[in-house]
């Protein structure tokens, strides 16, 4: 096998994380007035998401049963989630960015397929699996890309509802289902996981870049549940219970606002104290995107509760986030770079 060959067989289904990174922190500069970078961004985010999409199809054909064999594997069979998320996050980048909303429609369609398919897919193949690992070895961060795929379907929705016109209600009690199904998920894994952070011995390759994603999918869960409170006056259903979407929507933001200095202790002790290695890896676009979230979600926020002065945090974060996404594709460049 070349070595073509053998990165294609070998690619990560969570690779579709390089579109939700660039997606997210296009959309954060555009919120902010930076849409010199807002739009270049979409572009080529576009250009991932095609290339992506056919080195997937690429390697279902010609390696179908290492692709077959990640659906089953507890470590990688969730990166098959970020096809959900990619694809919406670029829904909402094109609504917010492109001002294209029947494109973002037909994304979100899509969206929403690739939801019910993958979502009972892996699921399923996981738990009817014969042989399996312990919780120490099988869970990770990567976990919680199940949430953000459901939330991600919430949150374009949400945000395309009002041009449905009579049928806006409908499509917003969806979302509002999806947001809530996707909220008691990240509640049961994120259990797993602070159970196998603190009652199981770590070490630093346990901690690989998608425990960010431990913020990441409180982070999208609270921009989700902003944008539906402020598409309330649109559903009557949602008019009655704000007070509990406000309220429940508070809490994911304060729980991805506890997160972030602890995950950047846990780098720390990583990679200084620990040091171990700091170098590009596709997982690493996992890091990028709760970043971009944050920044997006703690805007959202402001506007739903009323609260301007939350605004000093996306109006510092965004450059974060472009920091992050910039120092992660320099990786990935190099990479390519020396892989010819």
């Amino acid at each position: 096998m070349s070595g073509g060959d053998d990165r294609l067989a070998s690619l990560h289904p969570a690779y579709f994380g390089l579109v939700m990174a660039t997606g997210i922190v296009s959309i954060a500069c555009r919120l902010v007035n930076l849409r010199p970078i807002a739009v270049p961004l979409l572009w080529l985010n576009c250009a991932f998401y095609v290339i992506l999409w056919a080195l997937t199809v690429m390697r279902l054909v010609r390696f179908r049963a290492r692709f077959v064999a990640d659906l089953t594997h507890h470590g990688r069979a969730v990166g098959f989630f970020t096809t959900i998320a990619a694809t919406c996050v670029l829904g909402s980048q094109w609504l917010i960015v492109g001002d294209a909303r029947t494109l973002a429609a037909g994304l979100w369609a899509a969206g929403i397929v690739l939801w019910a398919v993958v979502t009972y897919t892996v699921f399923a193949a996981l738990t009817v699996k014969a042989e399996k690992p312990s919780l120490a070895e099988g869970i990770n961060g990567g976990w919680l890309v199940s949430v953000v795929a459901a939330q991600s379907v919430s949150v374009l929705g949400t945000q395309l509802a009002p041009g449905f016109g009579d049928r806006a209600p409908l499509v917003l009690w969806f979302c509002l289902v999806v947001w809530l199904g996707g909220g008691m998920l990240y509640i049961w894994i994120i259990s797993l996981i602070f159970y196998r952070y603190t009652f199981f011995e770590m070490q630093p390759s346990d901690l690989a870049p998608p425990y960010w994603i431990n913020m990441g999918a409180v982070a999208i869960s609270t921009l989700a549940g902003s944008l539906l409170a402020l598409a309330a006056p649109h559903s009557p259903l949602l008019r009655e219970l704000l007070p509990f979407v406000k309220g429940l929507t508070l809490m994911f933001w304060a729980t991805a606002t506890w997160w972030i200095p602890m995950l950047v202790i846990l780098g720390f002790w990583r990679h200084i104290y620990r040091r171990f290695p700091l170098r590009y890896d596709p997982l690493y676009w996992g890091a990028v995107f709760p970043l971009g979230m944050y920044t997006v979600c703690t805007l959202r926020l402001s506007q739903a509760i009323a609260m301007p002065a939350l605004m000093v945090v996306p109006n510092v974060f965004v450059y974060v986030a472009v920091a992050a996404w910039t120092l992660t594709l320099t990786g990935l460049l190099r990479q390519l770079v020396a892989s010819r």
